[in-house]
């Protein structure tokens, strides 16, 4: 970063300059009390500049990673399953944005999440520890009754056997590290593989278990005034295949070549229903398909500006875009999503979104700078940073709609560049749960 630059970054977020913000309406009343004149300056300084970089249109920035770590928002420690730590794995925060009820299911998640976490870093004591509380769980007749009882009556059978398929990998997990390997050996390093896949197998099945207690027939309340936009009323998974925009050029990711790249994401309609919505239906119509990479500089990669004048997705029969309204779904407002305003601007910027721009390659629509209501085809996937955004200062929580995470192929972002190529957007399972305007 250049030193002028790093200067107007630093003077931004400390409320030394500044762009005013379009002042809104706001949607409803809180009695969340106003911050001081001089924060609520600083806070709208660091959103304007940050909305600067996520121009629909896009914009080369050098280092914007500084416009996420500023002091700016100081908001509660949002969607972390280890205390101050930055919750970064996706899968984890999918399981957080489940519109379920059950603190059972939830310590079994943490229990788990954290063998996980010190297996990483070979704590091998606590990770033994972990996995025993974890089983503990499983053993304990009241707590397996009550998640038991928290899924779907027509569900209840699979749940058990879930259940059971989630004890018998932490079992084999505990059994690899009981054995006697030395450390830093090849031994060593053999067990602990087994037993991080045994975990991630126990982590998976827990996904699944989970998914069974989000409630029949749920569906997210959508205001009547947005029924002719498309609706995700669940969850759909996405793939992308991507190659290089020059023939003979291979994605380079940690030494190792590919031809071509494939991504999977999660894109979540419980906390999104239109934002996904509309991704969903795009991504239907072959919308991306053949469509380059128009951004990426370190802090995200991004595309969906389609050729010719249109800024978005022109419907059928239409002469202007598709455009969407702003929709952050915030904790504790018992699912149902905030629309046409950022939390900032709805005097609630303290408040923790239930889908945090904290994992590599979250998903993100990109709008104009001076209205919220502008996004239509422009997405970006975050090249995300803990060391840089730490957790509950990450300024686009609450700014951006957030509407799912990559969960399969996260790394290859790494070498995707400007001009690449999306030969082929698919939506691999959940199409059934893309509602579309009659």
């Amino acid at each position: 970063m250049k030193l002028s630059q790093l200067v107007l970054a630093l003077a931004v977020c400390s409320g030394a300059a500044f762009t005013p913000l379009r002042p809104r309406p706001l949607q409803r009343q809180h009695t969340v009390a106003r911050a001081s004149l001089l924060e609520d300056v600083k806070k709208r300084a660091a959103a304007a500049f940050l909305s600067g970089l996520l121009l629909v249109s896009p914009a080369l920035v050098a280092s914007p990673q500084a416009a996420l770590a500023g002091p700016a928002a100081t908001r509660q420690d949002a969607a972390t399953s280890s205390g101050s730590r930055v919750n970064k794995d996706a899968n984890s925060l999918l399981r957080l944005g489940l519109p379920i009820n059950s603190p059972e299911v939830r310590k079994l998640q943490a229990q788990i999440e954290g063998v996980g976490g010190d297996l990483r870093v070979k704590r091998i004591g606590a990770a033994k520890d972990g996995l025993q509380k974890a089983r503990g769980t499983i053993a304990s007749t009241k707590e397996a009754g009550k998640m038991l009882a928290a899924a779907r009556p027509a569900e209840v059978e699979k749940a058990q056997t879930l259940l059971a398929n989630i004890d018998g990998d932490l079992a084999a997990a505990l059994e690899e590290l009981g054995k006697q390997a030395g450390q830093g050996s090849v031994q060593e390093r053999e067990l602990l593989d087994k037993a991080n896949a045994a975990q991630a197998r126990a982590a998976a099945s827990l996904s699944a278990l989970e998914e069974l207690m989000v409630p029949a027939g749920y569906t997210v309340p959508v205001p009547a005034e947005y029924s002719n936009l498309p609706q995700l009323q669940g969850r759909a998974v996405v793939e992308f295949e991507l190659k290089k925009a020059e023939a003979g050029e291979q994605f380079n990711i940690d030494g190792e070549l590919f031809e071509k790249v494939k991504l999977k994401v999660t894109v979540d309609g419980y906390n999104a229903p239109l934002t996904g919505g509309n991704f969903v239906d795009l991504v239907s119509k072959g919308f991306y398909n053949g469509m380059a990479v128009q951004r990426s500089d370190g802090f995200v990669v991004q595309t969906g500006d389609p050729a010719g004048p249109a800024d978005g997705y022109v419907p059928p029969g239409k002469s202007a875009p598709r455009t969407l309204p702003l929709e952050i779904m915030v904790k504790g407002d018992k699912g149902v999503p905030m629309y046409e305003s950022t939390t900032e601007e709805d005097l609630r910027g303290k408040e923790a979104t239930v889908l945090p721009f904290q994992s590599f390659g979250a998903l993100g629509m990109a709008r104009t700078e001076d209205n919220d209501n502008s996004a239509s085809s422009q997405w970006f996937w975050l090249l995300f940073d803990s060391d840089l955004t730490p957790a509950g200062k990450n300024l686009l929580d609450g700014a951006y709609a957030c509407f799912g995470y990559t969960t399969e192929g996260a790394d290859f972002l790494k070498d995707v560049k400007e001009g690449d190529i999306i030969t082929k957007a698919t939506v691999v399972s959940g199409k059934e749960n893309l509602v579309m305007p009659k």
